[in-house]
Formats: C-alpha cells, sequence, structure tokens
C-alpha cells in the first residue's frame, strides 16, 4: 500500500486568498479582518448596500435637519438651558386667563386708537363704537388737537401705554446671528407676555413639506402642530392666502401686517426672537395658548396667526412668550428653540 503524499505535494491545496482592494469603503460589507475574499460574489453587494444605506443617512439627516433646524441645532449641542416639560399642562408659565387678559388689553386699546380705520366693521356693529368711546365719556371733554394726537399713536407707543414696555428688531448682540428682538423702551416684569410667535398654523397630517425647505422659522408645539412663522417666498403667499379666505365681510380673522416692516400688533415679533447661549441666558420662553371662542370678533384682526384648513373645527393655536424675569430697557430677548417632553 502506497503511503500519502505530503501535504506539500497534495493536489487540493486551499487557493491564495485575495488581495484586499485599497479603499476605505471596500471591506465595509465584508467579515471583520477577512477582505472580500471572505465572502465571495456576495461581498460587493454588501459594499453597495453599506455605502447606499450611508448615503441615505446623511441625505436624511441632511433633509432632517433643514425641515427642524430649531431641534437639531439643540439636539447637537446639548444646550445647557433645556426645559423639561414631563406633562403638556406644566408648560404653562403663567395661566391662560392672564395671557388671554394681556391679549384683550393690548388689542382692545390697539382698536380704540384706530377707530378711523374700522368704519366698514362700525357700519355693521354699531354697537361696538359705543363699547370702546364708553370709557372715555366719562373723562372730561378733550380739544379736537388731543383726540387728533390720540389717533395718530403708533402701535408701539399704544403698546407701551398698555404694558409699560416697546419692542424693537435690530441686530442681534450675538455674533452672526442676524436679527434680534430688543426691549426698546420702559421694562417687562416677570410673567410678562412680551411677544407672540406669528405664522400659518399646520396639524400633523398638513403638508408643510416646501414650505420648509430652507425655512428656520418652523416651531413645533408639543402636541405636534407646526407654526411657520417666515414672512418671506411661500411661507408669506400661503399665509395670506389663508387670511383672504377666512375674511368674513368686514371682519378679519387675522393680522397680515407682520409681514411687513410695520406690524399692526407690535408683539408679533416672536419668530426673531434669538437662542440663547452659554453666554446669554433665556429670559423668556415659550408658552401655548388656544384662542377661545369668546374672543371678540372685532379683535381677532390683531391676532398673527391662521390656521393652514378648516377640515377640522379646533381651538386658534397661537404662542406667546413670556417673561422669566424683569427685563430691563436696552435688553434683548433670548429663548429657547424647543421642549422637550417625556
Amino acid at each position: 500500500m502506497l503511503p500519502p503524499p505530503p501535504p506539500s505535494t497534495s493536489l487540493f491545496r486551499p487557493p491564495a486568498p485575495y488581495p484586499p482592494i485599497a479603499s476605505p469603503y471596500a471591506n465595509s460589507g465584508a467579515l471583520p479582518g477577512r477582505g472580500l475574499a471572505a465572502t465571495h460574489g456576495g461581498g460587493h453587494v454588501a459594499v453597495l448596500r453599506g455605502a447606499m444605506l450611508r448615503g441615505l443617512r446623511r441625505r436624511w439627516a441632511a433633509y432632517r435637519y433643514r425641515f427642524v433646524p430649531w431641534l437639531a441645532l439643540n439636539l447637537r449641542r446639548q444646550r445647557r438651558t433645556l426645559r423639561y416639560v414631563p406633562e403638556s399642562s406644566q408648560d404653562k408659565i403663567i395661566p391662560d386667563e392672564d395671557v388671554l387678559e394681556t391679549l384683550l388689553k393690548v388689542f382692545a386699546a390697539l382698536f380704540a386708537n384706530d377707530l378711523g380705520r374700522q368704519t366698514p366693521v362700525l357700519a355693521v356693529r354699531p354697537e361696538i363704537r359705543r363699547k370702546y368711546e364708553e370709557p372715555a365719556s366719562a373723562e372730561p371733554r378733550r380739544s379736537e388737537e388731543g383726540a387728533r394726537s390720540q389717533r395718530a399713536l403708533g402701535p408701539q407707543e399704544v403698546l407701551f401705554q398698555a404694558l409699560g414696555f416697546g419692542l424693537a428688531r435690530g441686530r442681534s448682540s450675538l455674533p452672526a446671528a442676524g436679527t434680534g428682538v430688543f426691549v426698546s423702551r420702559g421694562g417687562a416684569r416677570r410673567g410678562a407676555v412680551v411677544a407672540m410667535y406669528p405664522g400659518t398654523v399646520y396639524r400633523k397630517h398638513e403638508p408643510i413639506f416646501f414650505q420648509s425647505l430652507g425655512n428656520p422659522f418652523i416651531f413645533r408645539c408639543i402636541d405636534g402642530v407646526l407654526i411657520d412663522g417666515n414672512d418671506k417666498g411661500l411661507s408669506k403667499a400661503v399665509y395670506r392666502s389663508c387670511s383672504r379666505r377666512d375674511q368674513l365681510g368686514p371682519f378679519q380673522m387675522s393680522d397680515v401686517s407682520w409681514l411687513t416692516a410695520a406690524p399692526q400688533n407690535p408683539l408679533a415679533v416672536g419668530q426673531y426672537v434669538n437662542n440663547c447661549s452659554y453666554e446669554k441666558a433665556a429670559n423668556v420662553c415659550y408658552q401655548e395658548f388656544d384662542v377661545p371662542r369668546c374672543f371678540p370678533v372685532e379683535l381677532k384682526q390683531y391676532l398673527p396667526n391662521i390656521v393652514y384648513s378648516h377640515d377640522i373645527q379646533s381651538p386658534l393655536r397661537c404662542v406667546v412668550l413670556v417673561a422669566l424675569r424683569d427685563i430691563k430697557q436696552g435688553e434683548e430677548l433670548f429663548s429657547n428653540y424647543y421642549t422637550v417632553i417625556n
């Protein structure tokens, strides 16, 4: 019987492994430390699949950051000023009754100051004139010049007389932060409503994809409702269209002047309040507010929000900014762009 051949002369010697490909993506789908030779024909498929998945992840990350830039900014930087809200009811810094009282006070002062422009509304509802002229009837008769100067007050002057402070947009004190909002005169006390976040209100199921592209002014509420506060481009056109749709005769259901450089509602500048930083702590915070159905119809012309569609009847969502501390003249407003809930 012949002895077996030595190992060096075996006819079944395994082939030499293929040299690995010199590419950072070549061996990503192969087994660890084995190269493409260990996966044979399936290695190329695994490599392509891995590259495609990485590309999709990068594209989704880019889209996600453009769609919700406020969320991406804060999650990536891990801000220390994160406001944790375990329940939506605990998101109320002040009661809704105080928010409503402040808005009614400011809006009524704006309406009374501009009665001359309210002729179409007063023609339909004459009792409205008596409602807003009644407090003035108890005062001594003023001269014609005094009455003319009262009508000539600007929105910021009306705001100052109603709440004791004025607001102005200007260059932010933060580098490369663009426009910011400042207390231009007077001061805001802790717990005061200092601004409103204007824009079109979108529910979860409503389309906002094209409006969101490159848009840094989209605010997300706790329940997923989105408010588009962009005053340019497609967002501006959508808001104007919805406002014209909802107008009831002479009664305007929303304010469109915030889209211009001279808003009639001086509070509608909340979309320009910048995010806080490590050097600049937040002095205001966002609070959601649903407008009640009993809101006076003649004052709705100062609400800087409009719903995108009327498929579902629900209260109008507004977002106000509330002072976390006393804010003095010349200070810039800073807040957080988002709220985290459990």
